[in-house]
């Protein structure tokens, strides 16, 4: 057992810091970010490894968006609702860039040829940086915008030979459904609602 959580310490250390990461935000907690962050770092070490180079420097851009994320809900701490639906005007921005993206990293990962699955991995590297914006934003459907590229990640993870973190993605799919219907209730609300570690925030 030893050795064999040695030899894959990486996926293990993966799943607990992306499992958390993804609770702390749908129980609304601010520390989902640093956590988030630390999680980044451990992928980028997992996926150098196994060759899944747009998921590499996805994590990096992460990094960065992660950093948004927590300075932007820090600043909105004290909004009378905690989440809003996507602007009707943002809809369509956020298709195209996915899409642009998705075909730029296509091309590039085909002329470095180094990606086992290019159009997968561009595609999910794509589609995963607009549904982090839109957390980042507080819009309730990039839970919805989650659930699908979870679902793309489980069989991408799963045909490269990481079925720890397949099994992670597909426990993301669930708590990103606990995260939607959690954060519903907030676009009524007229409290104040905080989203740092308090009682009140874990309860939530």
């Amino acid at each position: 057992m030893l050795s064999w959580l040695t030899g894959h310490w990486s996926e293990v250390l993966g799943f607990v810091t992306g499992a958390g990461c993804v609770i702390l935000a749908a129980r609304r907690n601010i520390l989902t970010f640093p956590l988030g962050i630390a999680n980044n770092l451990v992928f980028i070490v997992l996926f150098s490894a196994n060759g899944l180079y747009a998921n590499v420097g996805l994590q990096a851009l992460f990094l960065v968006l992660g950093i948004h994320g927590w300075s932007n809900w820090h600043r909105s701490r004290t909004r009378p609702a905690f989440a809003s639906h996507t602007p009707r005007s943002a809809i369509g921005v956020l298709v195209i860039a996915a899409v642009a993206m998705t075909g730029l990293l296509y091309l590039v990962l085909r002329v470095r040829g180094e990606s086992t699955l290019p159009i997968a991995d561009a595609a999910t590297t794509a589609v995963s940086l607009t549904a982090q914006y839109m957390l980042n934003r507080r819009w309730l459907e990039n839970w919805l915008v989650w659930i699908a590229v979870d679902v793309a990640y489980v069989v991408l993870f799963w045909s490269t030979g990481l079925p720890i973190t397949a099994l992670l993605y597909l426990l993301f799919i669930g708590l990103c459904i606990h995260g939607y219907v959690g954060w519903r209730p907030t676009l009524l609300t007229s409290a104040p609602t905080t989203v740092i570690d308090t009682p009140a925030a874990r309860d939530a």
